[in-house]
């Protein structure tokens, strides 16, 4: 009898689990795609995500808790595991959380990756190790993480570092520390900036200059399986590398961009920034005693006027070949999912 193999995605009907399935699928060599996360896409608010699911049959989907030792096997044998399971929205949680999360999943998912034998892990990351600062980074610069998040991403990166070298020489690891993620389906600050934009609330605050490291989530879903590929061709064992366009575009670009995709005209006011972080520190002065969740945030507003200037040293190094522009990315995007874009 033929060996069936499959792939299984920790954090998997997330955004990004979602795409990367559909990835799998396209590229060949898996008979399944195992979803595993704690909700399925139905029970989230994103129906472009489940749409992509429940167009394949190949796409399974687990309930299962990454907090929790993993119990469940599948069939086949298990050729790729990706671990993008994650705590990550900030802010929204708290400190233990994070690690909670983070920490406990990546030990569970590299145990269970070891009980399977299964010798090939793809871990997404964050920028967010790197820590906050305007001057530009690359994957050779020492993480100073400042948040809960990043510190938790690092460490976790140190967990599947640990399961590699327990068996160097038939392991292989890919570590992707991709900033913003942008696409169909994803529901976070791009997203926003783009409703902003085309709704005509968005302004400027001192900020048109910022950069926002960011990608495509198709192409993310792209370079992970392109970099696991050229580790092995190199006969490598390890790969860490950033996943951003090169360079981030300033949120000037993005908001330009958003327009001519969307063929409109669009004048953007400018507010100060120290008129506008007053403003959310008393609006969130309000709503945080009544448990109000609302989107001005004074940490959100901090983040949008400091740059993520990181690159992808690794990716320009060995000729990596981009697939979109940040103008094809939208026009792809405003093409698979309209609706995001009314």
């Amino acid at each position: 009898m033929e060996q069936m193999n499959c792939a299984v995605i920790f954090g998997g009907s997330g955004f990004i689990g979602v795409f990367f399935a559909k990835q799998l699928i396209a590229q060949g060599g898996y008979d399944k795609v195992y979803l595993f996360d704690k909700e399925q896409v139905t029970q989230k608010p994103f129906p472009y995500r489940a749409r992509l699911v429940h167009e394949s049959a190949q796409i399974v989907e687990i309930n299962g808790d990454v907090r929790q030792p993993i119990a469940w096997q599948p069939e086949e044998t298990v050729a790729l595991i990706a671990n993008f399971a994650a705590v990550h929205r900030e802010p929204g949680h708290e400190d233990f959380e994070y690690y909670e999360t983070n920490l406990l999943g990546a030990e569970h998912v590299t145990a269970w990756a070891e009980q399977v034998g299964c010798n090939d892990v793809i871990f997404t990351s964050s920028i967010s190790p790197y820590g906050p600062s305007e001057e530009q980074k690359d994957e050779r610069t020492l993480p100073v993480p400042a948040t809960a998040y990043g510190g938790s991403k690092l460490a976790a990166e140190k967990i599947h570092q640990t399961w590699l070298a327990a068996d160097k020489a038939n392991r292989h690891l890919v570590i992707v520390r991709p900033g913003v993620v942008f696409g169909p389906g994803e529901g976070g600050n791009v997203s926003r900036l783009v409703k902003a934009v085309i709704k005509r609330y968005f302004f400027y605050m001192g900020n048109r200059t910022t950069r926002k490291a960011g990608t495509y989530v198709k192409e993310l879903c792209a370079a992970m399986l392109w970099v696991l590929a050229r580790q092995k061709e190199q006969g490598g064992h390890f790969s860490l590398f950033n996943m951003t366009m090169n360079p981030g575009p300033s949120i000037s670009e993005y908001v330009e961009t958003v327009c001519s995709v969307a063929a409109i005209e669009r004048k953007v006011p400018a507010v100060p920034y120290p008129l506008l972080l007053g403003v959310a520190y008393s609006i969130d002065a309000i709503a945080r005693p009544l448990g109000i969740k609302h989107p001005f945030s004074p940490v959100r507003i901090r983040k949008l006027v400091r740059s993520n200037n990181v690159l992808p040293h690794f990716l320009v190094e060995n000729g990596y070949p981009y697939q979109y522009s940040l103008a094809t990315a939208f026009a792809d995007w405003k093409t698979s999912c309209p609706e995001e874009w009314r």
